[in-house]
């Protein structure tokens, strides 16, 4: 059963008063007076209410009764309902048969206040109910099953295909100002789900639309001042078990994001698949064999010509004269410098397989 507080209480009378000329109370189930117009009235009990509640009635009071009760005043009192539950009293100050044709009036004013916040509060016991199992997509000790049970016990529907994001939000200005304003605009249509995920992040899934422009989402959200730094998006998703997956994808596409490309805004995990792959496992025994040619070439590069130069041939696609252009350097330098490379490496670079090699991995390792 929903209990009065004396938050709601108070509010409840000085709606009231803002309109009548009268004094109002209000009483908790046990008939002590939790809100008034009166202060010095508050935290007393009141018998007329307790009368209102042993007889779930109404309850008139005038002159001649008020002297027999005790923290009563002549005035009309009536019980408060929710669900058909009795809750509390509203008690309206003065001459009954001047205050009658206001009672009925305050009362229905009174319920639907009380049903007002009540929704208030189940609305956000459901939008704490749901951030807290977005949140739970992220932690990969949470079972899939535990997941789609909680989804199905919160009346969650989600419909396929589906993207996935991350937003990083701007530093400076108020956080919790800014989860705020995101999360309205996020979640302004009910297949949309958002929440935040820290004090500069947010969660966002949202249906798969064909056509649509990220880019120039990012620009209205310039625009409009949301304060997003950064968008990252993961490949569509069929199911709950991809949603997991595609979340996760989506921490190592940031961690890569934030080393290699920490200016870029708009970041897809489609174009970035295979070195956000690599990346997540940059500190694998296996792939530190693999960036090993690589590590010996940087070894003895401590100018970062060698690394400049295998970062233009490996942009260049091998081609030597576009390479050197890029470079500025003249081609029988660019081919003293890559024979240095091979020599160091051990790698082939006329091989395609051998260039990607370096390639990725000059992705991996960060520049001294």
């Amino acid at each position: 059963m929903l209990e009065l507080d004396s938050a709601l209480a108070q509010h409840i009378v000085d709606r009231a008063m803002a309109i009548l000329p009268h004094n109002i109370n209000v009483m908790d189930a046990q008939g002590m007076i939790i809100g008034s117009g009166d202060p010095a009235r508050l935290h007393t009990r009141h018998e007329g209410a307790q009368l209102v509640l042993a007889n779930r009635r109404v309850v008139e009071i005038d002159e001649q009764a008020a002297t027999c009760l005790r923290g009563v005043r002549p005035g009309v009192n009536l019980p408060l309902l929710h669900a058909d539950e009795l809750i509390g009293v509203l008690g309206i100050t003065g001459d009954p048969e001047v205050v009658r044709p206001y009672a009925e009036l305050v009362r229905m004013a009174a319920e639907m206040l009380v049903e007002q916040r009540q929704l208030q509060a189940e609305r956000h016991w459901q939008r704490h109910q749901l951030d807290a199992w977005l949140r739970q997509l992220f932690d990969p000790t949470v079972p899939i099953g535990t997941l789609a049970a909680d989804a199905e016990r919160q009346g969650l529907t989600l419909a396929w295909p589906r993207h996935v994001c991350l937003l990083e939000l701007q530093d400076g200005g108020e956080p919790l100002a800014q989860q705020a304003r995101l999360l309205g605009v996020l979640s302004s249509k009910s297949e949309h789900l958002a929440a935040p995920l820290g004090m500069r992040e947010m969660f966002w899934c949202r249906p798969l639309h064909a056509g649509r422009d990220d880019a120039h989402w990012l620009e209205g959200a310039d625009e409009r001042g949301w304060g997003v730094a950064r968008l990252l998006i993961s490949d569509p998703v069929q199911s709950l078990e991809q949603l997991r997956q595609a979340c996760l994808a989506l921490r190592d596409l940031q961690a890569f994001a934030r080393a290699r490309y920490p200016a870029l805004r708009l970041v897809a995990l489609e174009e970035h698949r295979l070195p956000t792959l690599l990346h997540a496992q940059r500190n694998s025994w296996l792939l530190q064999g693999w960036l090993a040619p690589l590590k010996k070439v940087l070894a003895h590069d401590s100018s970062g010509v060698l690394r400049e130069t295998l970062e233009a041939w490996c942009e260049h696609d091998g081609q030597v004269q576009s390479c050197a252009a890029a470079l500025g350097i003249h081609r029988n330098t660019l081919r003293y410098r890559l024979e240095r490379i091979a020599e160091l490496s051990g790698v082939e670079l006329t091989r395609l397989d051998r260039r990607l090699q370096l390639s990725l991995g000059l992705g991996l390792i960060e520049p001294d």
